[in-house]
């Protein structure tokens, strides 16, 4: 019974659930001030913290990459076990929290846990929407965004309550998550089985001159999207402490902020069937680099202004990824498209883990300033950008 009515909406019930799963993402970030009251957590620590997670989900991608893992359990399966499994650990986080090491550890199984939920989400969209899986792949990274969201908005609604409140809520979402997919399970749309991955296979795809370009304007992306996500609720408070305002706004204004993202993947999804998706990457990462340049040296200007300026980072920063994943889809070459896709994300996600370590470890000495660091990221997109061959991407 609950198997027909989950069938019936198929693409809305793999959202909701990427919506739950991912909330284990940045559900410690979220409690981060608190966190570090109760264990003396600093600025740095909460960098080791979110890097742990980055380094279990690349490791869990490329895992699930060679083995050929994914082709040999089914997609709704892992992605339930997967879902149980990081809710758990994320639960268990509250534990370890003081031992820094062991916290470590924890958030690095929850990273791994990442990895089987992500993926999992875009392959099962495409066993059960394949016509239309191009419009499902933009709620899919939206979905994403707004997981990576959603901590601070639990964070917001159980502002007087102890901080381990938004980690069990994730965790109990995760729960919902594994529940909805096992329940649905695979679509009848999946891509014929293979024996296993060839770890060399991704690796030729760079030889092609668009997927490399596509897949090095996406790592650009990538250094400045979650460093931008981590600093979110440092740049709010100090915006906030400006004008006055009760530090519980602070969680709520993070959550709005990245969320905004959803509606940006969105639009920019639509805007590129008539724009193409080259235009619509470049002109996203063009307007989130220009923020790197330019917020800086508004420090002085209104916090309102500041916080409009972030709400348009955070609908602009997500919003070339969709398309950049387009890109490389129609680059790569036919027989490794899978591998060369996987070891792309893989690329991009170890790429965040340095851009976070660097903006977080001088974000008590740089303030505003550390968000150059984010520059050379959409730099190194646009200029790669421009080096794609668009007469080739034309006759795709």
């Amino acid at each position: 019974m609950l198997h027909s009515l989950l069938t019936r909406t198929p693409l809305a019930v793999i959202v909701i659930a990427q919506l739950f799963g991912t909330s284990l993402w940045f559900s410690v970030n979220s409690v981060a001030p608190a966190l570090a009251g109760a264990v003396g957590l600093s600025e740095s620590e909460l960098g080791i913290l979110t890097m742990a997670v980055q380094a279990g989900f690349v490791t869990g991608t490329l895992i699930i990459a060679i083995s050929g893992l994914a082709d040999r359990i089914r997609a709704s399966r892992l992605f339930a076990i997967a879902g149980v499994t990081g809710a758990l650990i994320n639960a268990a986080f509250i534990l370890v929290a003081a031992d820094l090491y062991l916290a470590t550890a924890a958030r690095f199984i929850t990273g791994l846990c990442l990895a089987g939920i992500y993926p999992m989400g875009m392959k099962l969209v495409v066993s059960w929407t394949p016509r239309y899986a191009g419009a499902a792949l933009g709620w899919l990274v939206g979905m994403l965004t707004l997981g990576t969201a959603l901590p601070h908005l639990l964070r917001g609604a159980t502002f007087e309550l102890p901080w381990q409140w938004p980690l069990l809520l994730a965790s109990a979402l995760a729960m919902v998550a594994a529940a909805l997919i096992h329940s649905l399970g695979d679509g009848p749309h999946l891509p014929a089985a293979s024996p296993g991955i060839r770890p060399g296979a991704g690796v030729k795809a760079f030889v092609q001159r668009n997927f490399r370009a596509s897949a090095f304007g996406y790592f650009g992306h990538c250094w400045e999207l979650y460093a931008f996500w981590t600093l979110t609720p440092f740049l709010v408070s100090r915006e906030l402490e400006r004008l006055g305002s009760d530090p519980a706004l602070t969680p709520w204004v993070a959550f709005l902020i990245i969320g905004l993202g959803l509606p940006g993947c969105v639009q920019g999804g639509r805007m590129s069937r008539w724009l193409e998706s080259f235009n619509v990457a470049r002109g996203a990462l063009a307007v989130s680099g220009a923020l790197c340049l330019v917020y800086p040296l508004l420090g002085a200007a209104p916090p309102l202004l500041l916080l409009a300026l972030l709400a348009v980072w955070g609908t602009t920063v997500i919003a070339d990824s969709p398309q950049f994943s387009a890109l490389a889809s129609a680059t790569a070459p036919r027989e490794n498209v899978g591998a060369a896709l996987a070891i792309m994300n893989a690329v991009g996600f170890a790429v965040t883990i340095p851009a976070i370590a660097l903006t977080t470890s001088l974000w008590a000495s740089q303030s505003l300033h550390v968000l150059w660091w984010l520059l050379p990221g959409p730099v190194l997109g646009l200029l790669t950008l421009h080096r794609m061959n668009r007469r080739e991407l034309h006759e795709i």
